[in-house]
């Protein structure tokens, strides 16, 4: 009596050839199923890429800028009233044992900033005037990219360094003695054009002269609107706590002292909350990809009964045809999800270019997002793995 036969047992290059070959039969139906799972990949992938890249800029920004900034501003009276500085706040706060530095800018409320004199008075642009120290931008940390600072000779004429925003709203593209605004009904030569500055955001918006031609020429009262003051990285929260009462000893509860890097720590923050959101969308993205999976292998295993069946009539195992549909669904989830990581990863550093970001991918993202699409290949493809291996071969081969 001779002994059953026993089927032969599937080599893992025999599993991948058997579970490929009903991807490369149905290559339309292959692709816009990997699509659906590739879109909600990419769309992880890039939120992640995107909002790190992000972190990592204003990372930089705060190493090259620092954390040890803070700003002395005049607040309200207790009847609701605007105060101002003492005039002697810079020469007090400048006496501040940790403090390294100061430097003051003044709101010259009455002047405005036109590119010429044919400008209706009503449209200012937005753009403030401010008499400015000298020392401003070693304090504040912003550089000039075209023409110079002002300096002793040039602040006692009628010379303006522009911020970033409001040389843009005037035209105005390089600095030079040929470029003139006109300020407070006066022709003002357009010295200096400043960078960006991440922590002086009203610089941006700024028209900049010198102290004592904005007290003699526009009518400044002398008053400091903002004091910039640079401390000991180490020392910055007690030079905080008495800044108030340096600034203004009379009325310390007048005075508002705020750290301009907490305010992009707060909008990195926000930043961070609306990224949940699009995470939550990638998934959902991701499980509609998985739904198209699921449905393609339910089709697949209806239109290959005839091959099922035959596959068992010559022996092979319910287990073999199971693990065969299960690494078909594995395969296309993975082509889904590796195409998905890379477009992903094209993304995050197309739009990082775009904003002068450097380009940050988390190698957890990449890693998590080729694991998810495993995951969802092997649920997607349980349940037609499972019908296909129930099938018995003589119902199969009778199908049509």
């Amino acid at each position: 009596m001779t002994a059953p036969l026993s089927p032969a047992p599937l080599r893992p290059g025999d599993v991948l050839r058997v579970g490929g070959a009903g991807l490369r039969t149905r290559p339309l139906r292959v692709f816009l199923s990997a699509l659906g799972i590739a879109i909600g990949i990419a769309a992880m992938v890039s939120v992640v890429g995107i909002s790190t890249s992000s972190r990592e800029d204003l990372a930089r920004t705060l190493d090259r800028l620092g954390t040890n900034l803070l700003t002395v501003a005049p607040g309200q009276s207790l009847f609701g009233d605007a105060s101002h500085l003492p005039d002697e706040a810079i020469t007090m706060i400048r006496r501040i044992g940790p403090v390294t530095s100061v430097s003051a800018i003044g709101r010259v409320p009455d002047a405005h900033v036109y590119r010429n004199d044919r400008i209706p008075l009503g449209q200012s642009g937005g753009i403030g005037v401010y008499a400015t120290r000298l020392d401003l931008l070693d304090t504040v940390g912003v550089t000039v990219v075209s023409g110079t600072w002002l300096n002793e000779a040039t602040a006692r004429y009628p010379a303006v360094v522009l911020g970033v925003k409001a040389a843009q709203r005037l035209g105005v593209a390089r600095a030079g003695p040929e470029q003139q605004v006109h300020l407070g009904g006066r022709a003002f030569t357009v010295v200096g054009l400043l960078a960006e500055a991440p922590l002086a955001p009203e610089l941006d918006t700024a028209a900049l002269v010198g102290w004592s031609v904005a007290e003699a020429r526009l009518g400044f009262d002398g008053y400091p609107t903002t004091v910039y003051t640079r401390t000991r990285e180490d020392r910055v929260e007690s030079v905080r706590a008495v800044l108030a009462a340096t600034a203004n000893p009379r009325n310390p509860n007048e005075v508002d002292v705020s750290r301009p890097s907490d305010a992009l720590a707060a909008k990195q923050a926000a930043d961070e909350t609306f990224t949940a959101l699009l995470l939550g969308l990638g998934a959902v993205a991701l499980l509609v990809g998985g739904v198209g999976v699921a449905n393609t292998m339910v089709i697949s295993v209806l239109e290959r009964r005839s091959e099922i069946g035959l596959r068992r009539s010559l022996g092979a195992t319910r287990g073999q045809v199971r693990l065969q549909f299960l690494v078909e669904s594995q395969l296309l989830s993975a082509l889904g999800g590796v195409g998905g990581v890379l477009l992903g990863i094209a993304v995050t550093s197309v739009y990082a270019a775009t904003q002068g970001w450097p380009s940050v991918v988390p190698v957890w993202a990449t890693l998590g997002g080729v694991v998810a699409t495993l995951l969802i290949g092997a649920v997607a493809g349980l349940y037609p793995a499972v019908r296909a291996s129930r099938l018995a071969p003589t119902d199969a081969l009778a199908s049509p």
